[in-house]
């Protein structure tokens, strides 16, 4: 078995991943209509006869918007989707399609969000809210706290990312310099039939309060909790005078804090998960499997930071029997803190470190995000094989000084062992699978 035939493996499973979440699929397993009625299925209960609008955003809410028209058919009532800039932005129907800015929210997503928020509160009590959120959608909805403004948001948003901060750290901040987040829209919702939200899920753990900063369901987290994060990762002058004062008045109890359970509004919420990273990990298993691999699946999410994920999945796969062609495939989200100007993503900076205990074996590994993107880079991640690190070193890269400075993309373009995907129009977060043939 070459290490041609191991890329193509990896690739073919990695495409069957991306397959097994595809939006438009997962949520018509969840919602159909019969006669005038439209239902939540697989034991939800919930039912509704009348108008429906439909909101949301993230990388896959064009596509999940666009199975819930169909299913609603008549009963749609329009609606506004905000997605990142790039993506097609053509009406689905009724549906107004904004762009917004991602990783980072931008004026474009302010006013797009503006424009939900009004539609939302011009629903009567006879319109169902039927809300559509993947991964994205926390940079995509911004509506600031009164006293903070988007270029405060824009700041803290971009130091925690640069600092290496988790998702649920900077969600947590995120919802509480926010009127949308963390509850915000259910609250917008208040005077509506009822909100359901469909929900694919790009966090560990899968938590609705995490996913796009839960902005339908109820917020364990606290304005304490929000100035934890941002201590845990910024220095007190690094943290915008406006967000550090907010936190601060928050923590006082001089500011309402987000949604809790036990608030009535819940009552008239139901929100289900209708796809998630295990679903696109157990895809990619069964695709080597098929492919004649002896396939293992890490137990535990991938985490943390990524050189550290792309040393223990390298690491799995050298200690598996080598008297057959093996499989290791793993998924979740690592994290990166920046060094400088580094070019790369999570992915790239995995797969890299991968390669570097891997050079002079039959085995290749690749690491790549879901929704095609993989940190500021054009690629969705990286496929390293045995011999990365040699044509990295015959072509004057060396690949511990790469890593050291976070500069991954350079030596990954270089090599030939980025993965482009385009913008797949999914997110379950990253999928990681590495091969290994016999010897």
């Amino acid at each position: 078995m070459t290490l041609s035939q191991l890329r193509r493996d990896a690739l073919d499973c990695f495409a069957a991943a991306v397959d097994a979440v595809e939006p438009r699929r997962l949520v018509a397993a969840w919602l159909r209509r019969v006669d005038d009625t439209v239902r939540l299925g697989a034991g939800v209960g919930a039912c509704h006869a009348g108008p429906v609008l439909v909101v949301g955003a993230g990388k896959a809410a064009r596509s999940m918007a666009e199975a819930v028209a169909q299913v609603v058919g008549s009963a749609l009532r329009g609606g506004v989707i905000v997605v990142p800039r790039g993506l097609d932005v053509a009406p689905i129907g009724a549906i107004t399609v904004e762009a917004g800015g991602h990783p980072v929210p931008d004026a474009a997503g302010e006013a797009a969000t503006r424009q939900l928020l009004d539609a939302v509160a011009a629903a009567d009590p006879t319109t169902l809210v039927l809300v559509v959120l993947s991964g994205g959608a926390s940079a995509l909805l911004v509506a600031p706290a009164q006293g903070v403004e988007l270029r405060d948001k824009q700041d803290v948003t971009r130091r925690l990312l640069l600092a290496g901060a988790d998702i649920a750290a900077l969600n947590t901040v995120r919802k509480h310099c926010s009127r949308v987040k963390g509850g915000g829209l259910l609250r917008a919702a208040a005077e509506t039939a009822g909100v359901w939200t469909l929900v694919l899920s790009d966090v560990i753990g899968d938590a609705p309060d995490v996913i796009g900063s839960g902005p339908t369901v109820g917020d364990p987290s606290t304005f304490t909790d929000a100035a934890a994060a941002l201590g845990r990762f910024l220095a007190p002058d690094d943290v915008p005078l406006a967000v550090r004062r907010h936190v601060e008045r928050g923590v006082a109890g001089r500011v309402p804090e987000t949604l809790k359970a036990g608030d009535p509004l819940l009552s008239k919420a139901r929100t289900v998960v209708v796809g998630r990273n295990r679903d696109a990990v157990a895809a990619a298993a069964t695709a080597a499997k098929a492919r004649g691999y002896d396939t293992s699946v890490v137990a535990d999410p991938l985490h943390g930071d990524a050189a550290s994920a792309g040393r223990a999945v390298a690491g799995a796969l050298a200690a598996s029997r080598r008297d057959r062609p093996v499989a290791v495939v793993g998924g979740g989200e690592t994290t990166v803190r920046v060094v400088g100007d580094g070019r790369g993503g999570r992915c790239q900076h995995l797969a890299l470190t991968a390669a570097t205990l891997l050079a002079g074996t039959p085995a290749v590994l690749l690491a790549a995000g879901t929704d095609g993107i993989d940190g500021p880079t054009d690629a969705a991640g990286a496929c390293v094989d045995g011999e990365t690190t040699a044509r990295a070193r015959a072509l004057g890269f060396d690949a511990a000084a790469a890593l050291a400075r976070t500069d991954s993309h350079p030596l990954l373009d270089a090599t030939g062992d980025l993965v482009r995907t385009g913008l797949t129009g999914t997110n379950v977060a990253d999928v990681v699978v590495a091969l290994r043939a016999a010897c």
